[in-house]
């Protein structure tokens, strides 16, 4: 309990008197976040959106930090398979997911280099008989300690029970479980497409215990994006020039348009066109300040988005 002593003279004191249980209450404080859940945070805070796959990663991250903890302790520690399947829209951060569970795995030993070798059909299919087993193989080994990333994955079935795409698919699912240890191999590819690849080959859906969603961006998400974009290049949009580029947005996100569904990519591929844009006029006015070269109005807007249309 606290008791508070004071005088009423011209220079008052006041002496506060505390007990043993309030100067424990106050010495509580959170412990330390672990620094590799730590990194995670940092690492995911600036990707734009992508929850659901955020809480997913950080739940194979904790999982293996704990993991490593019964272990230390001498409780029983399991294996879990870590291959998975992405599924969603180009442009919708796979890659960029897949970059970052290569590096946070290294740090908890679970890889031992942490790179990303990223690859699609044409760099797995051969063109006769055992061609396409040695590709997929030296792959393979080159992924070694980190993860082998297959892009439209699904087109490695297409082309029926001849086709030397299933040897691919084979090789890998053969490597997949001898090398599980120090591999993991990421499938991915549009959502609709990967259903039906998992469905031709019935046999791949359990060797994938983590398969996930990437949504499309919403527009609020998109323009996130695009400010986020432009921060990163040093570029500053006039209150003016961001409404453009959101009405943009929404209006080509609502036609259902072919560039929307690049998502990320289409956000990228609309700020270089204006910053291109803005550096015509510069040019033309010959105008090469700090400010001047940061600033993208909204008449560079209008030019590159005109030239869209």
């Amino acid at each position: 309990m606290t008791r508070q002593i004071s005088s009423e003279r011209k220079n008052q004191i006041k002496l506060i008197i505390q007990s043993e249980a309030e100067r424990t209450i106050e010495k509580t404080v959170d412990p330390p976040l672990h620094p590799i859940w730590a990194n995670i945070e940092k690492e995911f805070s600036q990707l734009v959106g992508l929850e659901e796959v955020k809480e997913m990663i950080k739940h194979i991250v904790a999982w293996s930090i704990v993991n490593q903890k019964r272990k230390e302790l001498g409780l029983k520690s399991d294996h879990h398979a870590l291959h998975m399947l992405f599924r969603g829209n180009p442009g919708t951060g796979k890659t960029t997911v897949a970059r970052i569970m290569a590096k946070q795995l290294c740090e908890l030993n679970i890889l031992s280099k942490g790179h990303l070798i990223e690859v699609e059909r044409a760099d797995l299919v051969g063109e006769y008989i055992g061609h396409t087993a040695n590709k997929t193989r030296e792959l393979v080994k080159k992924s070694m300690g980190g993860i082998l990333f297959v892009d439209e994955a699904y087109s490695l079935a297409r082309g029926g029970e001849k086709d030397f795409g299933r040897e691919a698919i084979d090789t890998l699912v053969k490597h997949m479980e001898d090398k599980k240890d120090d591999f993991i191999l990421i499938l991915a590819g549009y959502g609709a497409e990967m259903d039906n690849f998992l469905r031709l080959n019935p046999g791949l859906r359990g060797r994938f215990p983590h398969v996930v969603t990437f949504p499309d961006y919403t527009v609020d998400e998109l323009m996130e994006i695009a400010k986020k974009f432009c921060r990163e290049k040093e570029f500053v949009l006039t209150a003016a020039a961001a409404d453009r580029v959101a009405v943009y947005i929404k209006k080509t996100s609502s036609s259902h348009q072919t560039a929307a569904k690049d998502n990320g990519r289409f956000i990228r591929n609309t700020i270089e066109s204006i910053i291109r844009a803005q550096a015509v006029r510069l040019l033309k006015n010959q105008s090469f300040t700090r400010q001047d070269l940061m600033m993208v109005t909204e008449k560079d807007v209008m030019i590159a988005l005109k030239e869209k249309e």
